[in-house]
């Protein structure tokens, strides 16, 4: 059965009208903080596995716009880089970028190790490990064909996919989960640079300073607009894909090739910050409409449209290596990630995210923070910094961290 394209988005829209439902009937789901998309969409997920376990029914979805809603919602996180606020958050930011790449090896010295424990080919561990973890499933079909062009690694893509697709699901589910654990260690929601303005429990939200929230941290929270000002906005974000478009066709092929979607991350953060030099601030509240309504709508597409019968497929050394990465972030978020950014509601926010992308994609992080904070209060300063980190600092420094595990011995 073939949805065509104005199903695909009559069908996401309805996931997240599920999805709230969901966290409005089921107390358990608000509990551990699940986002809405997720909830939602697994729901979808599993109907359509049901579906073709059962009744021998298939049902693929048009994902021509997923693409498009991914590369807007990156637009629009370059669009809000205010250069001088990045300047300001440096020393966080530097702190977490270097949790990250921590990350990164170890999830590649745990694939590799488990591959040769279990006897099975070495490049399955890194598929399994940031090639397809940390990198997602662009990333992962990436270097998939180039296991099986230069190493011979058959059917190398699908298993990255597959990965990637694990990764996507447990990113989404376990970062709620980690910030309720973090926060009964902290006692209480917002921590010295958090800007709640009383203590929360994990049943008692805190209630909102006055202070105005980061563009990304209230997506429910009307954004007053005009067609004028939206119609700007959304020429930028236009703008922001054609160009990085055009620059990720020059790179490619090249060694300073990236994801289509930094390219377009870079060309809205030059956009943004070259405007306000000329005294021509973004609208942020337009921004954030749009970048929220992207962002919901990439996640249902691509929750809804999991293959999760390719996940049952996956070869059993290939899913214990995904299980035991799967444990293993979760440990390194509560006590690495969360340590190290400040043992604060600030460092428990950016624990959550960083399940998100560590596990799965930037968009899933954002998500994950979104139902942190809309519970328990703002966190600038982990809007501030995990975007920048998982949306563009994280490929250039993963694509160096893949090519220095590649050039040891047992991949000569």
């Amino acid at each position: 059965m073939n949805i065509g394209v104005y199903g695909t988005l009559v069908a996401a829209s309805l996931v997240l009208l599920l999805g709230n439902r969901l966290l409005a009937a089921l107390p358990l789901l608000r509990k551990w903080t699940i986002p809405e998309p997720v909830a939602g969409g697994l729901v979808v997920a599993l109907a359509l596995f049901g579906l073709h376990a059962f009744a021998h029914v298939d049902v693929r979805f048009d994902a021509s716009l997923q693409s498009p809603l991914m590369l807007a919602f990156f637009a629009t996180i370059g669009l809000n880089a205010n250069l001088a606020s990045l300047k300001s958050g440096g020393p966080m930011l530097a702190r977490f970028l270097a949790v990250v790449i921590g990350l990164l090896v170890l999830q590649n010295v745990v694939g590799i190790g488990l591959a040769l424990a279990l006897r099975v080919d070495p490049l399955f561990g890194l598929l399994g490990g940031s090639v397809s973890l940390a990198g997602g499933h662009g990333t992962g079909a990436a270097w998939g064909e180039v296991f099986t062009e230069r190493h011979g690694l058959e059917s190398a893509t699908e298993a990255a996919i597959a990965c990637a697709t694990f990764g996507l699901v447990m990113g989404g589910i376990l970062g709620g989960p980690v910030a309720q654990r973090l926060l009964k260690r902290i006692g209480h929601a917002p921590g010295p640079s958090a800007t709640a303005a009383t203590p929360a429990t994990p049943d008692a939200p805190a209630k909102a300073s006055a202070e105005a929230p980061y563009a990304f941290e209230e997506p429910k929270a009307e954004q007053a607009t005009t067609p004028a000002v939206f119609i700007e906005t959304l020429t930028l974000i236009a703008i922001s894909l054609a160009v990085g478009d055009v620059i990720a066709g020059w790179i490619a092929g090249t060694p300073f090739e990236l994801p289509g979607f930094v390219c377009t991350l870079f060309v809205a953060v030059l956009l943004a910050n070259g405007l306000a030099l000329l005294g021509r601030p973004i609208a942020e509240h337009a921004v954030a409409l749009i970048g929220n309504v992207s962002l919901a709508l990439f996640l249902a597409m691509a929750l809804m449209t999991l293959r999760l019968w390719d996940l049952a497929a996956l070869a059993l050394p290939v899913f214990s290596i995904l299980v035991a990465q799967t444990v293993m972030m979760v440990l390194y978020a509560m006590f690495v990630t969360f340590p190290v950014m400040g043992r604060n509601y600030d460092a428990v926010v950016l624990s959550a995210g960083h399940c998100g992308f560590g596990l799965g994609a930037t968009p899933t992080a954002i998500a994950n923070m979104q139902a942190v904070t809309a519970r328990f209060g703002h966190s600038h300063l982990a809007f501030l910094v995990v975007p920048m980190v998982a949306a563009f600092f994280i490929d250039i420094a993963n694509a160096i961290v893949i090519k220095l595990f590649l050039a040891l011995p047992i991949f000569g």
